[in-house]
């Protein structure tokens, strides 16, 4: 009843939707994100539901149980796209919504609850660097100072979302109840390589890992490459360096991420010492207290680094998130439901933020992963099997037949 090889001819239909061709890139609120959202409601119509963008640029679909306005089952993922992006993160999970609600529709199956399908309009935050805009928005915790927040042109969130057709005054109306959803419910590829080496194409996520992130900024001293003696030196570049390799040390500890992506250095040229550096921090863990442990611990041998070598240094907290842990009675469902395909139980953590992370302020969440080949994503490589496709699409739809709330299950 539901084909993998149909899955991932639409995850074709919407990767041809770029800004960038032959790249995909498809970020918040562009006339891409316009003509993806066209596609997903045709789709989500098709199979029943009824459908519309809602205040915040999310599609978002409802299909009504055996009477009409009961409390929702909720599913999705996210539309928009890292730049030069894979075909199938954020996107699967949609389609795959759709497929299940599909199936329901088909064999003329009504719940006794709805099933609402959200494609959210902005998980990655390429455009505007706020990341979860689109679930925020429908969690309720929509920050008013986004709408401030400009892209590369100058463009406000703002004025997007008037140039888009939206009206930013009616973001508040979007956020749901806690009352009115039962649980979210999210397939998403693994990102990561361990289904892969399992042997396995699906898996029960335990928690979204929490993350800190920084900016470290050190102040050394610029001088002529050539006649600065080395013991004289206060490299900031250096310096740098030395805090790089203890990112790189803390973040190998179990439980534990850490990552430097960007570096600088000035004045950046090749005869001249660097007098400035500057570098980013994300460290992640499902387990908070360690993760803040762990950038204490960093905080300290940063500042030690920078003492030896004789150079200021600055930290700056620029964001950080709460682990999001999934709900024990919703991992349990859902790992039925995969034993009902025949697929081995295994559970993992989630590496990369979700969606959830914002709809956890409403409803208990929980999380299915489909492998993907050689854990890579975020890159035009990403791949999925479409029998995976398939088997992760089973098993949804098996949990969403077999969905009990919670109070059910007590």
């Amino acid at each position: 009843m539901i084909s993998g090889a149909d899955l991932l001819a639409r995850a074709d239909a919407l990767a041809a939707v770029t800004e960038t061709p032959p790249a995909l890139t498809r970020s918040y609120l562009t006339p891409e994100h316009r003509r993806a959202s066209d596609l997903v409601l045709g789709w989500m119509r098709a199979a029943g539901m009824s459908a519309a963008l809602d205040a915040a640029g999310n599609c978002a679909g409802r299909y009504e149980g055996r009477a009409p306005g009961l409390p929702c089952l909720m599913l999705g993922s996210h539309l928009d796209t890292v730049r030069d992006a894979g075909k199938y993160d954020g996107i699967l999970g949609v389609l795959a919504a759709i497929a299940c609600v599909d199936a329901l529709h088909r064999a003329g199956e009504r719940l006794p609850f709805a099933v609402e399908v959200l494609g959210f309009g902005d998980e990655e935050g390429v455009r505007f660097g706020g990341t979860l805009i689109g679930s925020r928005a429908v969690a309720g915790s929509f920050d008013p100072a986004l709408l401030d927040l400009r892209d590369a042109a100058g463009t406000s969130l703002a004025e997007a979302y008037r140039a888009f057709g939206l009206d930013p005054a009616r973001l508040p109306a979007i956020a749901r109840r806690r009352a009115d959803v039962l649980a979210y419910v999210e397939l998403h590829i693994e990102q990561g390589p361990r289904l892969e080496a399992e042997g396995l194409p699906l898996g029960v996520v335990t928690a979204i890992a929490g993350f800190t992130r920084l900016q470290v900024e050190i102040a050394g001293m610029a001088g002529h490459a050539g006649t600065v003696p080395m013991a004289g030196r206060r490299d900031a570049l250096a310096a740098a360096a030395e805090c790089v390799l203890a990112v790189e040390k803390r973040g190998g500890a179990p439980g534990l991420v850490a990552t430097v992506g960007k570096i600088e250095a000035a004045p950046g040229a090749i005869n001249v010492i660097p007098g400035a550096a500057r570098f980013t921090v994300d460290m992640r863990s499902a387990d908070d207290a360690l993760r803040e442990a762990a950038i204490a611990a960093l905080s300290r041998e940063f500042r030690a680094i920078a003492a030896r070598r004789g150079v200021d240094l600055a930290i700056h907290g620029t964001q950080s998130s709460p682990a999001a842990v999934c709900a024990p009675w919703i991992m349990e469902q859902l790992a039925a439901a995969v034993r009902a395909e025949g697929v081995r139980e295994f559970r993992l953590m989630s590496g990369a933020g979700h969606d959830g992370m914002a709809m956890i302020r409403i409803a208990d969440i929980g999380m299915l992963f489909v492998r993907c080949a050689r854990g890579i994503s975020h890159n035009p490589a990403e791949a999925i099997a479409a029998e995976d496709a398939e088997t992760g699409a089973r098993a949804l739809l098996r949990f969403v037949r077999a969905f009990r709330p919670k109070e059910d299950t007590r």
